[in-house]
């Protein structure tokens, strides 16, 4: 696997790899089996998988966890390695923003659900993944389900921005517990680990009601909010798959999301049904 720590070694690079299928996974590091599962795909998927790890400022808010959020090259690096890449891109925050320019998320989705909490995230996410696209010229990129709203703003990017790449969507990987990972469960202890299956068990649940056929979306997010009790809760949302919010479940066409504190710590789960 080659280490790529700059722009110009990401040329060269795909000079020598010319006419290869290539397949992208965009990362903030920190990096579990989750990620291994993107990038997994990738290498079954293409001839050439590249991996960025880069933690994005511009997608975090004041007063967010930039500074703390989890570093880790060395073990980057192994787990890439370990899962197949062909090469993993380390860019610094120069070589990324070498000016403020900023692409604006398509305001209908980014300013619901995670966006109504932080606003200007996607705007971050639309701007660093637009600069990774141009620079590698990926023919696939892999996203997790588990950041569905990401993901969602990322295939409209995608479209308007009439980049060539299929966004490949990658179904959530979860701990034994059903704990959906995340590189943030780093900052949870012994107790609120147990703590966050609230989420997960909540989804079971909203799962189990409508097997009964249960398809209120009231109904179901107030059985799930006695789940989650005593987490503050910021939103138990049911959409359709282009977020809007229903009324009713629709079998094949909803997804359940979560956004929940356990302790100073906001998690995120969903299910798509």
């Amino acid at each position: 696997m080659q280490i790529l720590r700059n722009i110009a070694e990401v040329k060269d690079f795909l000079i020598l790899n010319q006419g290869k299928e290539i397949g992208f996974v965009p990362t903030m590091g920190a990096l579990h089996a989750g990620h291994e599962s993107l990038i997994k795909k990738s290498v079954q998927d293409n001839e050439v998988s590249i991996v960025s790890v880069f933690v994005n400022p511009t997608q975090f808010l004041a007063g967010e966890d930039l500074e703390k959020y989890p570093r880790d090259e060395a073990h980057d690096i192994e787990v890439a390695k370990a899962a197949g890449a062909t090469a993993i891109f380390l860019p610094d925050v120069s070589q990324m923003y070498p000016s403020d320019i900023s692409i604006k998320a398509p305001s209908a989705l980014a300013s619901i659900l995670e966006g109504a909490t932080r606003p200007g995230h996607f705007d971050g996410v639309c701007t660093i993944l637009a600069k990774f696209f141009n620079i590698i010229r990926p023919m696939r990129a892999y996203f997790g389900k588990k950041d569905t709203q990401q993901l969602i703003i990322v295939q409209n990017l995608v479209k308007s921005l009439f980049f060539d790449i299929e966004i490949v969507p990658c179904d959530i990987i979860r701990a034994g517990d059903g704990l959906a990972l995340s590189s943030r469960n780093s900052y949870l202890d012994e107790s609120e680990l147990i703590e966050a299956c609230k989420l997960y068990r909540a989804l079971v649940k909203a799962k189990a009601l409508v097997s009964a056929g249960t398809f209120s979306s009231d109904v179901i997010k107030a059985e799930m909010a006695k789940v989650l009790n005593p987490l503050k809760i910021d939103y138990i949302e049911i959409c359709d798959r282009e977020l809007n919010s229903i009324n009713q479940i629709q079998i094949d066409k909803s997804i359940i999301l979560i956004a929940a504190y356990v302790g100073k710590t906001r998690l995120i789960d969903n299910l798509w049904l």
